[in-house]
Parts: C-alpha cells; structure tokens; sequence
C-alpha cells in the first residue's frame, strides 16, 4: 500500500491525483443534488476536441480518470524498470503528455455509444405548442373550460386544456371545429386559443 501511495502522490501521477480529487468531490455534489451534471456544458465546447455528444463534465472527467491511470501505470513501470536517474526524470515529463494523449484517445472511443444517453435536443414543451392549430374535443370552450387535441411538430398529438377570452366574441369553439393556440398560461396550465 506505501508504493502504491508513493506514486500516487509524486510526479508524474500527483497532477492527475490532484484533478483527480477535484473529479470526485464534483460528482459527490452532483450525487446530493447540489449542482447539476450538465453544470460546465455552456462554458466549454467539446466537439472541438471530438469529446461532444455528452456533457462536459462527463467528458473531463473520463480523460481526467483515465489519465490518472494511465499515468500510475507508467510511474510503477518506469520504478519497476530500474533506469538511471536522469533518464527516469525525463521520461516521468514526458509521461505527462503521453498519459493525456491517451486518455484522449480512449474517452474519444467511449463518449461515442455514450452520447446516445444523452441527447442533443431538449424534450417537448408545452410552449411548443403555441402557434398551432387544435381540433376542440369539448362541447364548449369559455373563460373556465376546455380540452382541445393538438398535434405537434414531430407529428406526435396531446390533449390540452384551452380557454377562451370572455372578450372574444367571434365564433363559437364547439366540438370539432379548430382553434390556434395563441398563448400558453404558466399558472393556470392551459392554452388561450381563438377560432381559425
């Protein structure tokens, strides 16, 4: 257990160590609810660095385990190896590239079936609604009753409450006849919608 320790915490396999802390205290926050997992997607993007299709911190935190691994890997390699001093310093340097290069490489090969647990676009909203025509499934629609079905872009249909401003006086919204939905009422949960 000391020589496992010992090249945790030494160069080269002390820098990941370090990201390594910061990596598990954040996924300890995530897990008690105090911050979200997709907290750093609007801050970095890592599609340039073909990491995208998860979020963020789940892309980092691959490349930051990875290379940790890779990194003590490496360090109990060289110790095993029994290089000269100065040769076991320059290459515990260029140890630290190689470990990030290839941890580069493998998160690159696992975000891929990864992304497909998370997607790009954002659920249905009801705010999606808005602008579309509905056909009434009620008897009537007034200031305090209403359903209407509407059908959503993806082609998908919902069965939504609709009222009808007292002050529109037009038309009549009866069963069957159809109505744009021009507004939508975060308190009260339903559409405003108007004869079409």
């Amino acid at each position: 257990m000391g020589e496992f320790l010992d090249h945790v915490f030494h160069f080269p396999t002390m820098l990941f160590t370090a990201a390594l802390v910061v990596v598990i205290c954040f996924w300890v926050l995530v897990l008690v609810g105090a911050v979200g997992h997709d907290s750093f997607d609007a801050d970095m993007d890592t599609d340039a660095l073909s990491l995208g299709g998860v979020p963020v911190s789940v892309s980092v935190s691959l490349v930051i385990a990875l290379a940790w691994t890779m990194s003590l890997s490496g360090s109990v390699l060289l110790a095993e190896t029994g290089t000269a001093q100065g040769s076991h310093r320059l290459l515990a340097v260029v140890l630290v590239p190689a470990s990030l290069f290839c941890a580069w490489r493998l998160t690159r090969l696992l975000v891929r079936p990864l992304a497909r647990l998370f997607p790009d676009e954002p659920g249905p909203s009801r705010i999606d609604f808005v602008g579309l025509t509905c056909t009434i499934r009620t008897r009537r629609v007034d200031e305090g009753f209403g359903q209407a079905e509407v059908t959503a872009l993806d082609g998908s249909t919902a069965l939504v409450q609709v009222r009808r401003s007292g002050l529109d006086v037009t038309a009549a919204l009866a069963l069957g006849s159809t109505g744009l939905l021009y507004a939508y009422d975060d308190a009260g949960e339903f559409f405003w919608v108007a004869p079409y």
